[in-house]
């Protein structure tokens, strides 16, 4: 790690985690696991108020962020006088379950096997959410006095963006975070930022015509095919050279296809999706550009054909990581060393809800139990050992950066 010696205060730190039962964190991740929170449709309600009440009891004081009824967020808060704001950050929404006939426990049954809790949402988000809760728990009941600020917020709509969910709290004048910990699953390790994200839509247009005298239109799907061979042979080979210390090399991936109005017509349009996953260096707009200009090669000797490409809905967004020596990552990772867990840090593939912080200038890291492999997967499952490891890291992470010195 990039600072030896840990400074956390020993006392303060055991008074912590002599706070944290196994079993309680168990019980309340199960409970919040047997809470369907589906996106879409996207309702939290009723396990946004199973966190709410946990924390309630302990003191914190609860407020929300809303715009659409059903999906409320979370701001848990647990204060005393002035001093920084440390804001910890996970989704309750979940994906959809997929044919439940795929899993061999009830998607929302939460049962507990050989030290594993299955369900649906078990580790994508509802680990990070149970942790993150139990560490504020484990801190109010600690007696351990802080300065400044711990915000719970736990939100809605992170499976489709954000926008009514991290986005919102963000712009929030209530949410101004010295630092920000998103939880995902990165098996306990100190992800000091994100990939970003810049996916195209590619649209070729010909020319309609009978399918019985083709040669009458312009085939768009054949020009697609053209498109698509073309960045498997020009753009991948180039994407695997882009490669940054913390994250996976830049990554392409045709996810989307579609074209044709009819069996017997020549299809006049046919649509891709690029995703494009981005490493520190590139930029959404040179992403697009390099796509336009592989696109319109590939079919530049065919007339008839036009290709036009455009950023996906998201608009892109760049990657983002903070530097290991920052106050943020230290405290991370002085927890995971007092705990002996890893102290190397790294870089998360996937997109979280950090960028939304971080657009708002708020540091952000991602930290969370579980395996980001088996995230949408049928019998996700988590490690109650996973949780628990979070949990009392979460919980030093804050005795690091809020406890009096």
């Amino acid at each position: 790690m990039a600072n030896g010696s840990h400074d956390l205060n020993k006392e303060a730190a055991e008074k912590v985690l002599a706070q944290i039962s196994e079993q309680e964190v168990t019980e309340f991740l199960q409970g919040l696991v047997r809470i369907p929170s589906v996106n879409p449709p996207g309702d939290v309600r009723d396990g946004m108020k199973y966190c709410a009440d946990k924390l309630a009891a302990e003191g914190l004081e609860i407020e929300y962020v809303t715009q659409e009824e059903e999906k409320p967020n979370l701001l848990a808060t647990l204060s005393n006088g002035e001093g920084p704001t440390l804001l910890f950050n996970a989704h309750i929404d979940v994906v959809p379950t997929g044919d439940e006939n795929n899993w061999t426990y009830p998607p929302f049954g939460a049962e507990l096997v050989n030290g594993r809790v299955y369900g649906r949402g078990a580790g994508d988000d509802k680990a990070s959410v149970t942790a993150q809760v139990m560490a504020a728990v484990a801190l109010a009941r600690s007696g351990v006095p802080i300065q400044g600020k711990l915000i719970v917020n736990e939100v809605a709509d992170e499976e489709v963006g954000g926008a009514a969910g991290a986005q919102l709290c963000a712009q929030d004048p209530r949410v101004e975070p010295d630092f920000v910990i998103v939880g995902e699953q990165t098996l306990n390790r100190v992800c000091l930022g994100e990939k970003g994200g810049a996916g195209c839509n590619v649209t070729v247009y010909g020319r309609a015509a009978h399918g019985a005298l083709p040669w009458e239109g312009v085939n768009a799907i054949d020009g697609m095919g053209k498109i698509i061979v073309a960045l498997q042979n020009e753009l991948q080979p180039k994407l695997a050279e882009r490669t940054h210390p913390l994250f996976k090399p830049s990554s392409s991936t045709v996810s989307l296809i579609s074209g044709g109005v009819k069996a017997n017509v020549v299809p006049d349009m046919c649509q891709i999706y690029v995703d494009r996953r981005i490493v520190p260096g590139e930029t959404p707009d040179a992403v697009r550009e390099e796509i336009r200009e592989i696109a319109e090669k590939a079919i530049a000797g065919v007339e008839g054909l036009r290709v036009e490409v455009e950023l996906g809905p998201m608009g892109g967004r760049e990657a983002h990581h903070c530097d290991p020596d920052d106050p943020l990552p230290q405290a991370m990772l002085k927890a995971n060393e007092y705990l002996g867990f890893n102290t190397e840090p790294t870089g998360f593939s996937m997109g979280t809800d950090g960028r939304h912080f971080v657009a708002q200038g708020y540091p952000a890291i991602v930290y969370g139990p579980g395996d980001p492999a088996l995230a949408h997967q049928p019998d996700e499952w988590v490690g109650v050992d996973e949780v628990v490891d979070a949990t009392k890291a979460y919980a030093l992470a804050a005795v690091s950066l809020l406890a009096s010195k």
